[in-house]
């Protein structure tokens, strides 16, 4: 947002800079032609008295008296306007025309000279004076062509140059009218640019206040982005909290359930599977009977099995922390669990290969030895029932780069999982065996958390599972 504020304001700074250019440019531009207007209509005012001063030698001249004094004074006149023609700035073309208007009223000067030198004799020379007119004459009809061009050009000029001010001045007005709402617009996006993350992030805190903690802010830069990264956080931690309240409080619910069970139903329990044994030992019953006494019994032990891991789970013991080695663990847990799977059962035996992948450099951790072995033992087991033909077990053990924590990988080439119970694996009670009590991953499951640690699977159905297990490492023995 910071970042956003000064490009804004050194946009805005440089808009107003290069309009303030344009204004000032555009006012020495206008005053410049009209200085230029002005130098022009003062040009043609010049030439105008030049032309009445030589219209006066003319009229003086055609007349029958000649006053030398007022043809003399003409003349000054008509030679010193003619050089102030001079002390302006022209073109090229301009001052080569100059010179030879100079030179024809010089010319024309040292005529009416001549002629008035007889004139002050008493003996008019009418030829000279004749010869004088006639250049006057022509050096008129010079003039008058010069000025008729002349004239025609500074109307020229001084409608372009009055074209240019128009332009100039509508220009200035509309930047004067669209400024202020050039500026408004500009606030209301500067504005909107904050009140609008503001607003979500509002949204965001009201969502979360009613208990939505799926929603997420979304579509947020700068600062208000790290905020929004920071209420969606919360709002995810807040929503595992959440969990993990709830879950507590299932636990609390079915330790209780669990005690009562076990006070309410384990003794009537053992006192019918006494008898149920107590009877199959009759030798007066036939083979059916004893058939039927037996399946009760195993149910009944079924039902002590399930009693027992809902006490576990509900009342885990307390884990007793020693040194351990995970990849000892790893090939105690292999030992045990490859070779009672690989047992001959119903004529059918499973070839199993194992596939170790270790990490020798993993460190110590701190962990309870038998409960860890309970966990490993189980998802072993689970993944070698996965593969009822055979299969692939493979096993991956690394440590983190910061050397914090550890990761167990347990792989199978099973059936896999589907998605509709991915979500429910590590819920109690469900099972997809038929003599499974759905107590295994739940148990595993509430251990390593326990331990501090994660459990996580990751399942393509058809093609295998994948089990993994983060554990902190806590304390490094040396």
């Amino acid at each position: 947002m910071k970042k956003k504020i000064i490009i804004g304001l050194s946009l805005v700074t440089l808009i107003f800079s290069l309009l303030t250019v344009y204004i000032i440019t555009n006012i020495e531009a206008t005053t410049s032609r009209l200085d230029n207007l002005v130098r022009l209509h003062q040009i043609e005012i010049l030439r105008e008295h030049l032309l009445i001063y030589i219209s006066r030698v003319q009229s003086e001249l055609k007349s029958a008296g000649i006053n030398n004094i007022i043809i003399k004074n003409n003349i000054n006149n008509m030679v010193n306007v003619a050089g102030d023609c001079f002390n302006c700035h022209h073109e090229e073309g301009v001052n080569k025309q100059l010179v030879d208007l100079n030179t024809h009223i010089q010319k024309y000067g040292e005529s009416v000279k001549e002629a008035l030198i007889t004139a002050d004799n008493n003996d008019v020379n009418y030829f000279k004076v004749d010869n004088a007119f006639k250049k006057g004459e022509a050096l008129i009809l010079e003039f008058n062509n010069m000025l008729t061009i002349t004239n025609r050009k500074l109307d020229e000029r001084t409608r372009f140059a009055m074209e240019k001010i128009a332009a100039t001045k509508t220009t200035l007005y509309i930047i004067l009218a669209l400024g202020p709402v050039f500026a408004v617009i500009l606030s209301l996006l500067f504005i909107k640019s904050i009140t609008s993350p503001l607003k979500k992030i509002l949204t965001a805190t009201r969502r979360l206040k009613t208990g939505d903690l799926d929603y997420r802010v979304e579509q947020l830069r700068d600062e208000f982005g790290e905020v929004a990264d920071s209420i969606n956080e919360m709002a995810s931690s807040l929503k595992q909290q959440m969990r993990n309240m709830q879950r507590t409080e299932q636990l609390r619910m079915c330790g209780e359930i669990a005690t009562g069970l076990a006070h309410e139903i384990k003794n009537p329990l053992a006192g019918i599977k006494i008898s149920m044994e107590f009877l199959a030992q009759d030798s007066s019953l036939s083979e059916g009977d004893r058939e039927v006494l037996t399946k009760v019994i195993n149910e009944v032990r079924r039902i002590e099995v399930l009693l027992r891991g809902l006490l576990n789970f509900a009342k885990p013991p307390v884990p007793h922390f020693a040194p351990a080695k995970v990849n000892n663990i790893i090939d105690i847990c292999i030992m045990f669990s490859v070779k009672t799977k690989s047992l001959p059962s119903s004529n059918n035996t499973k070839e199993v290969t194992v596939l170790k992948n270790f990490d020798d450099n993993i460190p110590t951790i701190m962990a309870d030895q038998l409960q860890l072995q309970q966990v490993l033992m189980n998802l072993l087991l689970n993944a070698i029932d996965a593969m009822p033909g055979g299969g692939t077990l493979t096993l991956n053990t690394a440590c983190s780069t910061d050397k914090r924590s550890i990761k167990i990988e347990i792989s199978d080439s099973g059936e896999g999982i589907s998605d509709k119970e991915m979500n429910k694996i590590f819920q109690p009670f469900f099972t997809t065996k038929s003599k499974g009590t759905g107590m295994g991953l739940a148990i595993t499951r509430r251990i390593v958390e326990e331990h501090g640690g994660s459990i996580s699977v990751n399942s393509e159905y058809g093609r295998g599972t994948t089990f993994t297990i983060i554990l902190p490492v806590e304390q490094m023995i040396p």
